[in-house]
């Protein structure tokens, strides 16, 4: 059955929104066991992450796990004046947060908060489905493929590793010429890696 990036977009959301706050809260916490086994880790200082929605696998006790490791925390903004395009500000207990364009809560953009992404160690980007050569599907803004462009055009700036469900996964996805396909997905059940990404 060939469906379309549009057609698994919607498969896979409607797949995580029926998941139980409970197994979505267990899922959470497994994705912390899994995700504090990466040797990335051991270096890495300053991460960018994301506040999960719309029945992505929570990320809130990573951040709080991380926070609780020393490590700095970064969230997306959308880039006001640059189109398709995000800027991670600094994360922290207190940073005064707002609702973007896509109703979701994004830190206040203040110029002193904002890190720039060759300073940023690893990039935990959200995705709606993944497959077995670790492509990934996101919600077709483009935000992430963009950021992520110079890391996998050149190698520079930071890591990216995915974060999705276990049911996220399926076995093949329709590919675009400006996907980029990532080294790392984790899931609460396993950590997959593809060393061609690297």
């Amino acid at each position: 059955m060939n469906l379309s990036r549009q057609e698994f977009r919607q498969q896979i959301r409607q797949l995580r929104r029926q998941l139980s706050p409970q197994f979505q809260q267990q899922a959470g916490v497994r994705l912390v066991e899994q995700f504090s086994t990466l040797p990335e880790l051991t270096s890495a200082q300053h991460i960018a992450l994301y506040l999960s929605a719309d029945g992505e696998v929570d990320t809130h006790p990573l951040i709080e796990w991380l926070w609780q490791q020393g490590k700095q925390v970064y969230l997306p903004v959308i880039h006001p004046f640059s189109k398709g395009h995000l800027l991670f500000l600094h994360y922290q207990t207190n940073t005064e947060m707002v609702l973007n364009q896509y109703r979701i809560l994004e830190p206040k953009l203040k110029q002193h908060l904002i890190q720039p992404l060759a300073k940023l160690d690893l990039i935990c980007t959200p995705l709606v489905a993944f497959d077995s050569t670790g492509h990934r599907l996101g919600m077709g803004g483009g935000y992430y493929d963009r950021t992520l462009a110079p890391w996998f055009h050149a190698g520079q700036g930071a890591k990216p590793i995915g974060l999705a469900h276990d049911c996220q996964h399926v076995s093949q996805l329709p590919i675009e010429s400006w996907d980029v396909p990532l080294p790392k997905i984790v899931t609460p059940s396993r950590i997959w890696q593809w060393e061609s990404h690297l």
